[in-house]
C-alpha cells in the first residue's frame, strides 16, 4: 500500500442465521480477526472482522421482517480474499472443517487459489492474485 492508497472504505457485508457461530468459524478456519461485535445473546446487530492482510467484512444476524431495510439472505455472499499464504490457509481451513469447493490450484493468470464454503453457505475464494494495479 502506497502513501496515496486510502484505508479500506468498501466493506463487504453479509448476514447469518447464527452470526456468532459464523464469526467463530471465520476466525478459526480462515483467520479473520474479530474487531467488534455488538448485540445481545444470540443476536448480532453489527460485527466487524478484519482481514490480517488488509480490509475486512461486516456481518449481522438475519432476522426476517416485513420492514427489513437490508433484506440480504444468508448464504448469498461470495468474496475473493487475497492471501500471501494460500497453502497455509488451506491447511487451516480444512483442519477447521471448511467445506472445500475447489482445492488448491494454479490459475491461468498466475494466482494460487482455493475456494471453500462456510456453514451459512457463503463461498470464500482465497488466492495470491492482488488485482490489477491502479493506474
Amino acid at each position: 500500500m502506497s502513501d496515496k492508497t486510502p484505508p479500506p472504505q468498501v466493506w463487504p457485508t453479509l448476514r447469518a442465521r447464527d452470526a456468532r457461530a459464523l464469526i467463530r468459524f471465520l476466525v478459526d478456519a480462515f483467520g479473520f480477526e474479530e474487531t467488534v461485535v455488538y448485540g445481545e445473546g444470540d443476536e448480532v446487530h453489527h460485527a466487524q472482522l478484519a482481514w490480517p492482510e488488509g480490509g475486512g467484512i461486516m456481518l449481522g444476524t438475519y432476522t426476517p421482517a416485513d420492514d427489513d431495510k437490508f433484506p440480504m439472505r444468508p448464504g448469498g455472499f461470495s468474496a475473493y480474499v487475497v492471501t500471501a499464504d494460500p497453502d497455509g490457509l488451506f491447511a487451516r481451513a480444512t483442519a477447521a472443517g471448511a467445506e472445500v469447493l475447489d482445492g488448491l490450484h494454479e490459475t491461468d493468470y498466475g494466482s494460487r487459489d482455493f475456494a471453500a464454503r462456510d456453514p451459512e453457505g457463503n463461498r470464500w475464494s482465497f488466492g495470491t492474485y492482488p488485482g490489477a494495479p491502479r493506474s
